[in-house]
């Protein structure tokens, strides 16, 4: 078995093969890292001129020689040769000047239903494989260690199609849906132009939830690598037609009491009838109340579009995934990332993808977790991933090193 550079085109012919594959190893990443100031190249394991496994792999200088990582890969036809692998990897690293080389492989690790109960046996083989070649685990862990985390919450999509994707929904998720429809929320892919917009939301977002957001050059490079295979979606609703809409609503629901009430006074002992009008009274009331703030709203903001929410979704063949979002606390009485999360899903359906990936979850099932219940809506599992790996091809001056930023107060 022989480890090779590959070619741009063969790693992209080789990863279409695959069933299950990560966007963080795509020739649109390879672009965009690169756009970063990453280098990147393409690896392969080749046995009699087969290729087998293949990877992209990037790396950036750092203290005394380089930092070199797989991010979700490799990308492997059959497992057996993924010792091999990360064994020829090893020694590429060490002889192409890495300090440190980091694996943190699409491989799953566990299981779980909705809820958190573990449905599949753990993948212990997947972490002893890399501790048998010598490299050491960060451990499993919850949260988002490193900023990326260990445990996604998915979702199937094989057999769904827009009549009944809805239905697949969550008890709690249907109504959710079907709510934020009933505002006039506008769903808009942005332009380049507009990314501006985008950026102001997760800002808003990262300072509230105390997180470090991508910068708008970020989201400008990451449009142009991606191209067609990403999304920056919005959602934005006009207050005045809110208004006016709830005004039509209100007026029809008026209509249908005052004939529940024209009823009544022909036979005034009907419970049920009595039942009727107190319910839809409530309803009134409430359009009332709506219709204040409606009010309220069109005072602060006038009657322009106002941005809600908003989302990038990527693209690939094996998967759809929800990378980056946010939203502006005021209006989330109108449920729009609801409506966000139900059109990526819908254009997955389109594109033929029968896998959407919600990206990360804490992995805390105590109900501290606010995103695990916005994502249960929509009725999918989880995976648990194994988390990182490290590989350090000089030890003794890797520690070095950082003994001696830790000296200096660098670390």
């Amino acid at each position: 078995m022989v480890l090779e550079k590959l070619t741009a085109q063969t790693f992209a012919d080789f990863c279409s093969q695959a069933s299950s594959k990560s966007f963080m190893q795509t020739l649109e990443m390879a672009e965009l890292l690169s756009k970063r100031g990453c280098h990147v190249e393409f690896i392969g394991l080749k046995e009699d001129e087969q290729l087998q496994v293949a990877s992209l792999l990037y790396s950036i200088p750092m203290t005394g020689g380089l930092h070199m990582e797989i991010n979700c890969g490799p990308t492997a036809l059959d497992s057996k040769y993924l010792p091999a692998f990360y064994e020829a990897v090893k020694i590429y690293a060490k002889e192409n000047g890495a300090l440190e080389l980091i694996i943190k492989p699409y491989d799953t690790y566990q299981i779980f239903e909705s809820n958190g109960q573990p449905i599949s046996d753990p993948n212990n083989e997947l972490i002893n494989t890399f501790l048998d070649l010598g490299f050491t685990h960060d451990g499993l862990q919850t949260g988002y260690p490193g900023g990326e985390p260990d445990w996604l919450y998915v979702k199937d999509l094989d057999g769904l199609d827009e009549n009944n994707l809805f239905k697949s929904f969550s008890k709690k998720g249907k109504p959710l849906v079907k709510k934020s429809k009933t505002f006039g929320i506008k769903l808009k892919k942005l332009s380049r132009d507009e990314l501006p917009l985008f950026k102001e939301i997760t800002s808003s977002t990262s300072d509230r939830r105390d997180y470090v957001d991508k910068s708008l050059d970020y989201y400008q490079d990451f449009y142009d690598s991606f191209g067609d295979s990403c999304e920056f979606m919005v959602a934005s609703l006009n207050f005045k037609d809110y208004l006016e809409n709830l005004q039509k609503d209100q007026d029809k629901l008026g209509q249908r009491i005052d004939k529940l009430k024209l009823d009544l006074e022909k036979n005034p002992n009907s419970e049920k009838k009595q039942n009727q009008v107190r319910e839809l009274s409530s309803q009134f009331d409430t359009f009332t109340v709506r219709m204040d703030e409606a009010n309220e709203f069109i005072s602060k903001y006038g009657t322009k579009d106002v941005i809600l929410a908003g989302s990038l979704f990527v693209y690939t063949p094996q998967e759809a995934v929800y990378l980056f979002s946010g939203s502006y606390p005021e209006f989330n009485k109108f449920y729009a990332p609801a409506l966000l999360q139900e059109h990526v899903m819908l254009e997955a359906i389109k594109r033929g993808i029968n896998f959407y990936n919600f990206l990360g979850i804490m992995g805390e099932f105590d109900g501290s977790d606010g995103v695990l219940r916005f994502k249960q809506n929509f009725n999918g599992y989880i995976v648990r991933k194994a988390g990182t790996f490290r590989y350090y091809p000089k030890p003794l001056k890797y520690k070095a090193i950082q003994g001696i930023k830790k000296i200096l107060g660098r670390q």
